[in-house]
């Protein structure tokens, strides 16, 4: 009993810690996979801004560009940079040697990011940036402390700086040089990113959820015949 306690603890605790955001509060925000324009708005942040260090190479530009209703021709044509082909996995175009030299480890992939993490929690890390001139790229993350990210995003949001209370701790974040976007066209921006994000870890969640209501409704027919048909063969039976 003992050892099977010990194993349930080795398998679970990395993903409680992993779930995990300590004392920092999370902007909850409610995610509409049927909505494409937002997805193929993520989709466009995503492949400008994102997959320059990090990769989805677990999804196809074809089997997205079907999902989100955009033709092949303007995949290929606005939506990648490399030369790659419809049928391509969407790898990044940092090779892992640059990587390594200039963050220390590649960045990760992100197909499953908003599983492991959160939709909360991403929406949360992307605007929580703030100014640290002590830091390497001269940022740091409320969300997510001394991580080791330029914020890519700087230049649509503006730079940010730490307001701190009496006892030196960060209380909120105010904007000090502004952004491309306002306050509001930038959180759009990355709800869009986040939705995107949701649908790339599972593209099958919404026919799964279709044909699991078929599914119900079929067992809901077919139990009335059954029972009609049960009836029908012990109604002599006695």
């Amino acid at each position: 009993m003992r050892k099977l306690i010990i194993t349930v603890l080795f398998v679970f605790m990395p993903l409680m810690g992993m779930a995990s955001t300590g004392d920092v509060h999370l902007d909850h925000i409610e995610l509409d996979l049927q909505n494409k324009a937002s997805l193929q708005s993520g989709l466009k942040t995503f492949v400008n801004y994102c997959m320059g260090c990090h990769s989805a190479r677990f999804s196809r530009y074809e089997r997205v560009a079907d999902d989100l209703g955009i033709p092949h021709e303007a995949m290929l044509e606005n939506l990648t940079f490399g030369g790659e082909k419809i049928g391509s996995l969407m790898d990044k175009s940092m090779t892992s040697s640059a990587a390594k030299i200039w963050f220390g480890a590649p960045p990760p992939d992100l197909t499953l990011v908003a599983r492991v993490r959160s939709p909360d929690w991403l929406y949360t890390y992307m605007r929580s940036f703030y100014r640290d001139e002590d830091r390497v790229w001269g940022v740091n993350n409320l969300t997510f402390p001394n991580v080791g990210m330029p914020h890519v995003l700087e230049g649509l949001q503006g730079v940010q700086q730490c307001v701190a209370d009496a006892d030196g701790h960060c209380e909120q974040l105010k904007i000090t040089r502004p952004g491309s976007m306002s306050t509001q066209e930038y959180d759009k921006t990355i709800y869009d990113l986040v939705n995107f994000l949701e649908y790339l870890g599972e593209p099958m969640v919404l026919k799964r959820q279709s044909l699991g209501v078929k599914v119900l409704i079929f067992i809901l027919f077919l139990s009335i015949f059954v029972y009609l048909l049960n009836r029908e063969y012990w109604k002599d039976i006695h």
